[in-house]
């Protein structure tokens, strides 16, 4: 594919910084900086927690909102489905949670990884919305783009716990059978290598390379493998979970909304709703919201909950610790509402046929 008409999603300078190259930094600042990353093997610095916990893990769930309640077309499209997503998620996280607080985590943490592991699949499919190609290639590149996320997963089920965790100490069932590890490690190297092959094989033919496609599928298989399996620290861990995961969808919740501005404005009815997206104005205020909730929502766990940060919410921390069970079930399931709003509504909201996106 030349150069010219590869499909972005905006441009090749805003797919390639916010979408694209979050992984292949996270590894380059892992090269250049190996003492501090291997200083974090079991928690993560105050600074470091702040950057990419409260701002890109738990701000990016709240971007969800710019696609969803604040979007008039989709309001009105979805509104059943936005109105009983959180009840029904916040009525099955109290049950959960009354079955144990270890229980609801667990399933909290497998929704997480099934929501993460989509999301690869997702700018795969993006990135691939515009190519011919056999149905064998395309079949080759969903298996792929699943084995670099499973795979890496499944090495961490089977070798145990490590030293970090999705979000509480053995909220993964572990199966602790170490001596298929290896085995499971040569066949994601055989996949990639297979991968590799293919794209060479095609480029070869046709003369055509699909870049953003590419740089997906191979930043997958190094995120998820160098963070879960090569490295065993907190630090690598989060900031390559994270960071490839939160930026890339922050931004295209921003793309879609500025996709969808520009074809009001070209329809000649743009509407005060459609343009969040434009300017710095409107940057201003997409991140400023998200990053205000973030820290309300984060500053209500520590102080209710966790108590681990009251350096970063001293304000919140006149409010009293919960330990009463009852209230606990109550109160969890209600604080963790809008991410797993967050990842019931994502199966849902980005299949639209009609979407700018697609274009």
């Amino acid at each position: 594919m030349h150069p010219s008409k590869q499909p972005w999603l905006h441009s090749a300078w805003i797919d390639t910084v916010f979408i694209l190259s979050p992984p292949f930094l996270c590894l380059l600042a892992i090269v250049l900086f190996p003492d501090f990353f291997q200083q974090h093997v079991h928690n993560l610095p105050v600074p470091a927690w702040v950057l990419l916990i409260l701002l890109i893990d738990v701000g990016h769930v709240y971007s969800t909102l710019f696609r969803t309640y604040l979007e008039k077309e989709t309001l009105a499209q979805r509104r059943q489905l936005l109105v009983w997503a959180p009840f029904g998620a916040w009525v099955g996280g109290m049950l959960l949670y009354a079955l144990g607080g270890g229980i609801f985590w667990r399933v909290l943490a497998y929704l997480a990884v099934f929501h993460f592991i989509r999301q690869q699949y997702g700018f795969m499919r993006l990135y691939s919305r515009k190519e011919k190609r056999p149905a064998w290639e395309r079949h080759l590149d969903t298996f792929c783009i699943y084995a670099a996320t499973l795979l890496p997963l499944l090495l961490w089920h089977v070798e145990g716990e490590r030293n970090f965790n999705w979000f509480i100490d053995r909220d993964f069932v572990y199966l602790s059978f170490p001596a298929v590890a290896p085995f499971i490690t040569a066949f994601n190297g055989l996949v990639f290598g297979v991968y590799l092959l293919k794209e060479g094989w095609v480029l070869y033919q046709t003369r055509t390379l699909n870049v953003p496609r590419n740089l997906v599928i191979i930043g997958t298989f190094l995120a998820w493998y160098i963070g879960i399996v090569y490295y065993n620290g907190d630090l690598i861990f989060t900031s390559f979970n994270v960071i490839s995961h939160g930026i890339p969808y922050l931004a295209l919740v921003w793309i879609y909304g500025h996709k969808r501005q520009t074809k009001a404005s070209l329809e000649g009815k743009p509407a005060w709703h459609d343009r969040w997206s434009l300017g710095l104005v409107g940057i201003g205020f997409f991140v400023g919201l998200v990053v205000a909730l973030a820290y309300i929502e984060e500053g209500l766990w520590d102080a209710l909950v966790w108590r681990d940060h009251p350096q970063v919410f001293t304000f919140f921390q006149m409010l009293p610790q919960v330990e009463d069970k009852l209230l606990l079930s109550i109160l969890v399931p209600l604080l963790a509402l809008p991410q797993m709003t967050h990842y019931i509504l994502d199966g849902f909201i980005w299949k639209s046929s009609g979407s700018p996106l697609k274009t």
